[in-house]
């Protein structure tokens, strides 16, 4: 079996339980997949045969059966977008302070020896489609948390139009937008006061940020939503479309921002059975 192996190289504690990993599954007969970057991190005394090299982390999970990433949850949200492209499952180990989106903590790496065996299940996440278009000009991102319209701090205050099959549904006067996916909800939407939202589910979350009005609520739409928004006032207040804390595009009067339910899905390893309201609340006190 070729497994993916994609460690945040910033972490010290990930390198070393990303060498315990390697390790594992070359004793029991794994090939390994790695990016260029780690050739002087990670060691292999033995079975350096079976352990290949790419450029970039997306090779690595295009020729790859599955894969396993270490860090914390912003080193699978870059590779899941891989992931999903590729329709490769993927697992995290976390070696963060929250790993919501991870399988497993990294004391519980010997569980990963059951990949080897396919004893593993899949739990599908749905993704977000996000477009900007402007003018003749569309660009297109891929969001596995979300998407925020977000203003420049020292600007003023941005309206929001949000318009469903293309009819205006509100305006908000606030800060930002979020644009959530139920993997999401317990993310950016969370922290600003959202729902949380079981994370196999299907819909889309709207989240305004810090409105100026008492009767701004949060609103959960159908999957098949096709949901459009403007900011009005582009041209007075800065803002800007974030995609899942990674991609920034400053926005401009006249941009229309499109979110629909991606045709691709994220398909994560389960190897543990774990509650997701008891996984929260652990997760919540660990935050804390």
């Amino acid at each position: 079996m070729k497994i993916g192996l994609i460690v945040n190289i910033d972490k010290s504690q990930a390198i070393v339980c990303a060498q315990q990993i390697a390790k594992l599954m070359l004793e029991n007969d794994a090939e390994l997949l790695l990016n260029n970057t780690t050739k002087e991190i990670l060691t292999f005394e033995e079975n350096e045969a079976y352990v290949n090299y790419f450029d970039t982390d997306e090779e690595v999970i295009k020729h790859s059966d599955l894969t396993v990433t270490v860090g914390g949850d912003g080193t699978i949200i870059h590779n899941a977008k891989f992931a999903a492209t590729y329709k490769k499952p993927l697992i995290g180990v976390n070696m963060g302070r929250i790993g919501f989106v991870a399988g497993l903590e990294y004391y519980e790496i010997k569980e990963l020896k059951k990949l080897l065996n396919g004893e593993y299940k899949t739990q599908r996440r749905m993704l977000l489609d996000v477009e900007l278009k402007r003018g003749d000009s569309v660009q297109k991102f891929l969001a596995v948390n979300e998407a925020a319209v977000t203003r420049d701090v020292l600007k003023p205050i941005i309206d929001i139009s949000v318009f469903l099959c293309d009819e205006r549904i509100i305006t908000y006067r606030a800060d930002g937008m979020i644009f959530a996916t139920p993997t999401g909800s317990t993310a950016y939407s969370f922290s600003a006061g959202g729902p949380v939202v079981e994370p196999d589910m299907d819909c889309i979350l709207l989240n305004p940020i810090c409105p100026h009005a008492l009767s701004s609520r949060q609103v959960v739409f159908r999957h098949d939503a096709v949901i459009k928004a403007t900011v009005d006032n582009a041209d007075v207040s800065k803002s800007y479309l974030v995609v899942d804390g990674q991609t920034n595009v400053e926005i401009k009067k006249g941009d229309v921002i499109t979110i629909t339910k991606a045709d691709d899905y994220l398909e994560l390893i389960i190897l543990k059975e774990k509650n997701f309201y008891t996984l929260l609340n652990e997760k919540l006190k660990e935050k804390n």
